[in-house]
């Protein structure tokens, strides 16, 4: 017992000269603390949630989202966030917005509106706290490998968003994507936009390849720039147009991607503007 305690307390003498002398160190423990403080929130969330509401509700996500605001300071992350005038919607409508890593999950809280819960992949139900979080909090869990489950429930959550007068948060490339663009857009969320016939309003977060690099193991600190597009209409669409509709976001969502990433403090600071 002693020696354990001898081995913790030298690992923690020695974390500050490990962080400020390895970059691997601190891409490693970033990663870490983050998943750990997250699962914390989780554990915190949950009573406050059954208090707040008895059970699982989509408004349950404004505790989440407070709950989970300061964490972007304990990672060093700066958010520049505009337009959000056009989520100032009434009614239900369909988010979507690119997919890089995990650390989405904050600018989605950042700016998440009222009544707004997101469909998130089935394996994220069984992440310990943070799940649990997510289920009380309304998260719409598909499972990717089965494409009918997922159209079931697509169909499913959008009698459900006209009903309860829902927003609902989407990734549409359906994986994360690091590679400096946007991956194509699978069809779920125009489908649904368009059985719903409800507006669809794009969210673009700038690259983190400024301040998050997995392969050369950096974490930095650094700023996201995230921007809110207008609305696209739906109504009189069908099902025929939702190619057409996933095109069209497509490549305005890619635009806007390179335009902003170009404009982040970092970017800027590497090109020596």
């Amino acid at each position: 017992m002693e020696a354990l305690t001898a081995l913790a307390l030298l690992l923690v003498l020695l974390l500050p000269v490990l962080l400020a002398s390895s970059h691997t160190c601190v891409y490693h423990f970033k990663n870490v603390f983050y998943v750990a403080w997250m699962m914390v929130i989780g554990l915190v969330c949950t009573p406050l949630c059954l208090l707040s509401s008895g059970g699982r509700n989509v408004d349950n996500m404004r505790i989440l989202a407070w709950l989970t605001r300061h964490v972007k300071h304990l990672l060093g992350l700066k958010y520049h966030v505009s337009g959000l005038e056009h989520l100032e919607l009434e009614g239900s409508y369909v988010v979507i917005s690119n997919h890089q890593s995990s650390l989405d999950v904050l600018g989605m809280l950042e700016i998440l509106p009222d009544r707004c819960t997101a469909i998130a992949k089935k394996e994220l139900l069984y992440a310990g706290t943070v799940g649990l979080a997510c289920w009380l909090g309304g998260v719409v869990f598909i499972n990717r490998q089965k494409t009918s489950d997922a159209k079931s429930v697509m169909a499913e959550a959008a009698d459900t968003m006209l009903r309860e007068k829902l927003r609902l948060w989407i990734f549409p490339e359906g994986t994360r994507n690091m590679m400096g663009s946007i991956l194509p857009f699978k069809k779920g969320a125009f489908h649904l936009a368009v059985q719903a016939q409800v507006p669809i309003i794009p969210v673009v977060f700038s690259s983190y390849s400024n301040f998050y690099m997995q392969r050369e193991r950096r974490f930095n600190s650094g700023t996201i720039t995230m921007k809110v597009l207008p609305r696209i209409k739906t109504k009189g669409l069908t099902a025929n147009d939702a190619s057409t509709l996933s095109e069209s976001a497509h490549k305005l969502m890619l635009a806007t991607f390179r335009e902003i990433s170009a404009l982040t403090p970092e970017a800027k600071g590497a090109h020596g503007e």
